[in-house]
Parts: structure tokens; C-alpha cells; sequence
């Protein structure tokens, strides 16, 4: 067993790479309402032809009890044993051009390692910026666009894409703090909170790839592939007003919702009306007693399904 934080270091690989690229992170950790790093990782995975240039070592940074890898028993034997990666790796966008993407899990274990560790390579590759992005459920309707709360260095990205600026504490990811890290070096360094619809956090949301993706464009310039993710965004959006016509308290929650956003975003007060009076994120489980008690306000007579999304 080795103590190093590489488990695989391609040095020739790495010295191929070209300096000044953007830096992606796609690091699956606190939240990921709506699918939205999961979808993203497998994407460019999918579409950027990756190579590649060091893998961390999950037995150093990976809690195995907490997160176990999935293997296969196949009749009489096992099988596709598939343990958790964390990697960086090249890839290229759709007119070629390369940049570096760190995917994976986050880490349960040496923070401030791995974190030193990262802010070494993007010092090695002369990083142009990075860019990452998280999701997290907010009581928005999925009628309108995905709202975004921008963090980081890019002012311009901050005043042309940031809807939501609370002043709050809340429990930090490896990826805040690498920001936070970034942002105090005078690094480039660009974050997108997205705010997804909760009664649709537990889905795979189309939507919430490709307001992923196109943070990443604006902030880095890279060209990716959507018109399948807008052909899935809307075949997925018309099965959700689909059953949401067939339940009239889903509908109404809804209605509710949009006139909540709706005079938000021609308000655009200082403090938000989806969040407390302190300004404080609400929980997946606040959230949840918030459209209980909701539903139970509005019920109608007899016993009918809550929703079939909630």
C-alpha cells in the first residue's frame, strides 16, 4: 500500500497537455438535486473524448462503508467489480478544444490534501479559470428557467446570471472550499449553485444538465453539444405538465409557485421569498413539510394522491 494521493500519474500524458486550459469540476459530493453533476460527469465523459492523466487514491480519500462499490454475482461468481474513481483528465468540446476535467467522488478523507493537491496542478497546468457547478432543491416552479447563484471571481458572470444572492451558512463540500481556496490566490474561479424545482430533485432533470452546461460555456467559452439535451428537456417537461394536469392540487402548487417567482424576478428585492426570514437554505426535509403542509391546506374531499411527482 502506498501513501501517495495518486493511485496513477501518466507524466508523459500530462506533459502533452497544453497550459492555459479551463478546469471543469464535477465532483459528486453535498447535493445533486435533479441529477444535475451526475448527468454532467456522464456527459462529457460521453461527448469529450477524455484521456486520462492522474487518478487519486480512493483508499486514502474514499470512506468504502459509506459509499460501497457495486459489484456484480453472476450465477456462480462475481463480476464488473466497479470501485469509485476520482480522476483529471483531458477532454475536448465540439470544435476540439481541450480542457481538464476532475470527476468523480468527493473525498470523506484529507480535505486539505487533496485540495493542495488540486491547487498544485492547476498551478502546473496554468489554469484559466475554473468552473464548477452543484444543485440544490428551492421551491421554484419548472415552468421557468432554472435560477442560478453565482460565486467566484467573474463579476460579469455574477451581475448578468446570479438571481439569488442570500448571505447564509451552510454545510461546505470539498468544492466550496477549493473555491474558497482559488478565489483567496487570486485564481480565476467561477461557481454555479442551480436552484431545481424540489418536487423534482429526485429525478434525473434534463434542465438541470443544461443549465450545467451553459454556465460552463459562458464562463469558459468552450462550444458543448445541447440539441439532445433540449430534446430530452422537453419530452421530459411535457410528461411532467402531463401528470401534473391530472392532479389539480399539483397544478395549484404550481400556479403558486410561479406567482412566487414570477414577482420575485420583477421585484428583485434583497432578500429572496424562497428562503427563511434569517436567509437560510431550507432542507430537503423542510421542504418537504413545507408542500405536506401545503397539500393538506388544499385538499380536496376524500382521499386522493398527493402528487405524483412530490
Amino acid at each position: 500500500m502506498t501513501d501517495s494521493i495518486f493511485s496513477a500519474d501518466y507524466a508523459e500524458r500530462r506533459a502533452r497537455v497544453p497550459r492555459g486550459l479551463p478546469l471543469v469540476v464535477a465532483m459528486q459530493g453535498l447535493t445533486d438535486a435533479g441529477g444535475a453533476i451526475s448527468q454532467l460527469e456522464e456527459y462529457l465523459w460521453k461527448h469529450g473524448s477524455p484521456e486520462e492523466l492522474v487518478r487519486f487514491n480512493a483508499d486514502l480519500l474514499l470512506d468504502y462503508r459509506a459509499r460501497r462499490p457495486v459489484i456484480t454475482f453472476d450465477e456462480d461468481h462475481f463480476v464488473d467489480y466497479a470501485p469509485e474513481e476520482l480522476t483529471l483528465s483531458v477532454l475536448h468540446d465540439e470544435l476540439g478544444t481541450p480542457f481538464l476535467l476532475l470527476s468523480g467522488y468527493e473525498p470523506d478523507f484529507r480535505w486539505e490534501q487533496f485540495i493542495d493537491t488540486v491547487l498544485l496542478l492547476v498551478h502546473d497546468f496554468e489554469v484559466s479559470i475554473t468552473v464548477w457547478s452543484h444543485a440544490i432543491p428551492m421551491p421554484v416552479p419548472h415552468t421557468r428557467p432554472i435560477s442560478t447563484t453565482v460565486s467566484g471571481s467573474r463579476d460579469d458572470l455574477i451581475e448578468a446570471r446570479s438571481v439569488w444572492k442570500p448571505t447564509t451558512k451552510l454545510s461546505a463540500s470539498a468544492s466550496h472550499v477549493l473555491e474558497y481556496r482559488l478565489h483567496s490566490l487570486g485564481e480565476e474561479v467561477a461557481g454555479f449553485a442551480l436552484l431545481i424545482p424540489h418536487y423534482l430533485a429526485n429525478t434525473e432533470y434534463p434542465d438541470a444538465l443544461f443549465a450545467a452546461l451553459d454556465g460552463i460555456m459562458a464562463a469558459t467559452g468552450l462550444i458543448l453539444p445541447t440539441d439532445e439535451v433540449r430534446k430530452q428537456a422537453r419530452q421530459f417537461n411535457a410528461q411532467v405538465d402531463s401528470q401534473i394536469a391530472e392532479n389539480e392540487e399539483s397544478a395549484e402548487m404550481v400556479r403558486t409557485l410561479e406567482q412566487r417567482y414570477d414577482a420575485y424576478m420583477e421585484d428583485q428585492s434583497p432578500r429572496s421569498p424562497l428562503v427563511s426570514e434569517d436567509g437560510s437554505i431550507p432542507t430537503a426535509d423542510q421542504l418537504a413539510s413545507e408542500l405536506e403542509r401545503y397539500l393538506a391546506e388544499h385538499r380536496r374531499r376524500g382521499d386522493g394522491d398527493e402528487s405524483e411527482l412530490g
